[in-house]
């Protein structure tokens, strides 16, 4: 089976749903644009936030594996997946089967740059004293996860949004 949808994997902040929605609406033909981080809050009837305070991380990775197979079916679609879905070795097997998983990366200081703008209360892996600290280990940590799940890996560091969706296009032949 030819595989349709592109799962875009990566850190916070590396683009993954600015990326998502244009690249769907690029695509057309059909392609619909998927947050896994919506369909965990549709499941919950609660924000991440609260999912994260309220229920604690463990309930929140449960909620992301059931996003990830949802996710997965879809035939035609672009998937925005959280930062930490690589976390578990269940989400990837199941986008392989039906997507070219795409990891998109950028710099710690572009991150930085990007989580700050949004305001750092926003993610709660990096709602910390120190969120450059936290970017940085939180990347080294999920490091050798991103590049084991992912064939495309493309740094969106300095890049526009045509630039980095044509690369995905000519890389995954979709």
């Amino acid at each position: 089976m030819k595989k349709k949808s592109i799962a875009l994997i990566g850190f916070m902040a590396t683009g993954k749903t600015t990326l998502g929605n244009a690249l769907a609406d690029y695509l057309g033909k059909g392609y619909k644009f998927i947050e896994t981080d919506q369909l965990i809050i549709e499941m919950a009837g609660k924000s991440i936030q609260k999912i994260f305070s309220e229920d604690g991380e463990e309930k929140f990775r449960e909620y992301e594996i059931e996003a990830c197979k949802k996710a997965a079916y879809f035939k035609k679609a672009v998937i925005s997946c959280g930062g930490g879905i690589v976390l578990n070795k269940e989400n990837i097997e199941n986008l392989k089967k039906t997507c070219h998983i795409v990891l998109l990366t950028a710099s710690p200081k572009e991150i930085y740059n990007r989580v700050m703008k949004d305001g750092k209360e926003t993610r709660p892996v990096i709602d910390k004293e120190d969120p450059m600290k936290e970017i940085e280990s939180a990347l080294k940590q999920r490091e050798p996860y991103y590049n084991v799940s992912a064939k495309i890996v493309i740094d969106t560091t300095g890049k526009t949004i045509d630039e980095i969706s044509r690369e995905i296009i000519e890389k995954t032949n979709i």
